[in-house]
């Protein structure tokens, strides 16, 4: 007798802690159209939405009703299944003028097969959405599943990348917010600070936030 496969449920929601619960749909395209709804309508008694790669963590207010906020979360859910991320609003697209002068350039386009102008072509081609932040403040993940730029990371890592630098790796792009070591492959630099706590919200982006490059001539 074969063994009987038992697909896996659409969405789980895992406990993590007293007031957080782990929320993992089954689909990445899901997990960007959940996150877009449960940032426009954050059900009673949510105190803060941390998206990640695949989950997305939602602490609860000391006082919430942790049964009526899941049954909230699997509403949304089932609001947003299929659906695939929300269109944007023409003014929402943050512009990041790049200048394509990165030490891995030459290298990304070896590997992808690619002329070095058809990757910068793709790079400011595409609408990149930050799935979420991690590593440093404001470096943020950002995706474009249409860029056809996937690549991995640097076989070793450097020991100080510049801020502004802007990457390629695993799938997302990125901008270093300042000085750090990084693996990423660097196609280019930007003067947009992505971090700055001279403004009311420091980090330029946050899950969610959309991304267009554009090309900037090289001094």
């Amino acid at each position: 007798m074969s063994a009987i496969t038992v697909p896996a449920p659409p969405l789980r929601i895992l406990p993590a802690g007293d007031r957080s619960v782990l929320v993992a749909p089954d689909e990445h395209a899901d997990l960007v159209a959940f996150i877009d709804l449960l940032r426009r309508e954050v059900p009673s008694g949510v105190d803060d939405v941390l998206p990640a790669a695949q989950t997305v963590l939602v602490t609860m207010a000391e006082t919430a009703d942790r049964r009526a906020v899941e049954d909230a979360l699997r509403q949304l859910f089932r609001r947003t299944r299929g659906a695939g991320p929300a269109e944007p609003e023409p003014d929402a697209v943050r512009v990041v003028p790049v200048r394509y002068d990165g030490p891995d350039l030459e290298a990304v386009a070896a590997q992808l097969g690619m002329s070095v102008r058809a990757v910068i072509a793709a790079h400011t081609g595409a609408v990149w959405r930050c799935s979420f932040l991690g590593f440093a403040p404001g470096f943020g993940y950002l995706e474009a599943s249409d860029s056809g730029l996937a690549v991995p990371r640097r076989a070793q890592s450097r020991t100080s990348v510049p801020a502004g630098s802007v990457a390629l790796a695993d799938g997302y792009s990125a901008v270093y917010p300042r000085r750090s070591p990084g693996g990423w492959q660097l196609i280019g630099t930007t003067d947009v600070q992505m971090w700055d706590l001279g403004r009311a919200e420091p980090s330029l982006l946050r899950p969610g936030t959309l991304v267009r490059f554009t090309e900037e001539a090289s001094e």
